[in-house]
């Protein structure tokens, strides 16, 4: 279901390569997946319900691109994407949220994502409409007597009468022109009074078909109220109002779930803290009923939401884990074959960290810079201060808790602190940043392993 020219393997791999550094296993192994979505809408259609996703799992430690890799991948398929952490769901019967939720969360996300681009088409003839409305505001048609009726009559009917054509367009043109921008103008903007109710249920009424506010909304009149606002959100709020009278709420609903079923994609991070481990006691049984619970939705099976029914069967499920103190194979075997790939991401060296640094479209060392500009400093890094850099995260993850890529931004705050905080006096400054500079900021803490351990 993506739109436009959907992107062969190499082609997402490289997109990948602008964001993420390494992990190329994990890139493929997601591009295949992204390039069997597009295969299998190409299928005959007796066929093309039998193809199952296959579910991916990556395996590797925090901060090396797990879920990075899902967040870049969902945009290059402008399919409805859902991260969610495994562990905020309980087993049913337990407080907390239910692992039917994350579908209704996604359906919600393709609704507004489909809404929007509605919106979008209709964007132009919105615009139309709100100009027209605000040319009626600007200037009212005249209020005359009825000519037939006598002057002396106790109230003397009225009629209204269109501007003249020619003022009306020089009208448009004055506002077109901006000529308006500053003028206040006043709205009627409809509102409407839904009482707070909150219900406390295990559930969260999640599980009832009822949409609690669309009820109330729909029992209650709807109110309008008077707002003094300029000319242009004037014509923001009524173009608004006007795209969503044009837009069909039905057709929006019908694509929004035919695009779940059909592209939606899941990232379940997080899976191996409900992965058993070998007690059969405390928590674990509670974990063990997680994974029985999401067993058939990752296998299959129909939801019910507010939109109506979804069905799961071709959701993309990506799980990924660091498995610490668990393994893989700690997972109920139904759910280990759900996911038939398994994608191990390396941990981060030196030379990566480098890479990390410079290469990316966003790129830290590009943040830093750019957000110091924005007080009229201007850093420069040199070489030899980035391999410093890449020296003291990959020394600190050694020493202490290894956090991948997390560590540089710890490292880059502690480095900038002074220059951050001096900046808006030091507008004007050029500053660079070489080894030494480094070097005297951030070896202090390398050397105090205790200080390292809560500072960096």
């Amino acid at each position: 279901m993506e739109s436009g020219h959907p992107l062969n393997p190499r082609e997402t791999v490289a997109e990948l390569d602008k964001f993420i550094i390494g992990q190329n296993n994990a890139k493929k192994a997601v591009a295949i997946a992204l390039r069997n979505r597009w295969r299998r809408q190409q299928v005959p259609a007796d066929l093309r319900d039998e193809i199952a996703p296959k579910n991916i799992i990556m395996i590797g430690p925090t901060g090396v691109g797990k879920t990075e890799i899902a967040r870049r991948l969902a945009k290059l398929a402008q399919s409805p994407f859902l991260k969610i952490e495994a562990s905020k769901f309980t087993e049913v019967g337990y407080v907390g949220r239910d692992v039917e939720s994350m579908i209704r969360d996604l359906t919600e996300l393709a609704v507004k994502q489909v809404k929007d681009e509605e919106a979008e088409k209709v964007k132009t003839k919105s615009l139309e409409l709100a100009e027209e409305k605000l040319l009626d505001i600007l200037m009212p048609p005249v209020r005359r007597p009825r000519k037939e009726q006598p002057p002396d009559a106790p109230e003397a009917e009225t009629v209204e009468v269109e501007a003249p054509g020619a003022t009306r367009e020089k009208l448009r043109a004055m506002l077109r022109a901006g000529k308006f921008d500053d003028r206040e103008i006043e709205l009627e903007v409809s509102q409407q009074n839904i009482p707070m109710v909150e219900i406390f249920s295990a559930s969260g009424l999640e599980g009832m078909d009822i949409n609690i506010k669309d009820m109330f909304g729909s029992l209650l009149p709807k109110k309008t109220k008077k707002r003094k606002v300029k000319v242009p959100e004037g014509r923001d709020l009524i173009a608004k109002e006007e795209a969503q009278k044009l837009i069909d709420m039905d057709r929006v609903t019908m694509l929004a779930v035919q695009r779940v079923e059909q592209s939606g994609i899941i990232f379940l991070d997080e899976i191996d803290k409900i992965a058993s481990l070998e007690s059969g006691h405390g928590p674990d049984v509670s974990r063990e009923g997680v994974q029985r619970d999401l067993l058939p939705i990752v296998e299959g099976s129909t939801v019910t939401t507010k939109y109506g029914m979804v069905k799961t069967d071709h959701i993309l499920f990506i799980a990924s884990g660091a498995f610490y103190v668990s393994k893989p194979s700690d997972l109920i075997p139904e759910l280990q074959g759900r996911f038939p790939i398994r994608v191990e991401l390396n941990s981060l060296s030196k030379e990566d960290f480098i890479r990390i640094l410079t290469e990316p479209q966003n790129a830290l060392i590009k943040q830093y810079i750019a957000l110091m500009s924005t007080e009229g400093v201007y850093l420069t890094f040199s070489p030899d201060a980035i391999e410093r850099l890449a020296e003291i995260a990959t020394t600190v993850n050694e020493k202490t808790e290894n956090i991948g890529a997390r560590r540089l931004h710890t490292i880059m705050e502690r480095l900038l602190e002074d220059i951050s905080f001096e900046a808006p006096e030091r507008s004007g400054d050029e500053i660079k940043i070489d080894a030494a500079y480094v070097s005297g900021r951030l070896d202090n803490f390398i050397k105090d392993e205790d200080l390292s351990r809560y500072i960096l």
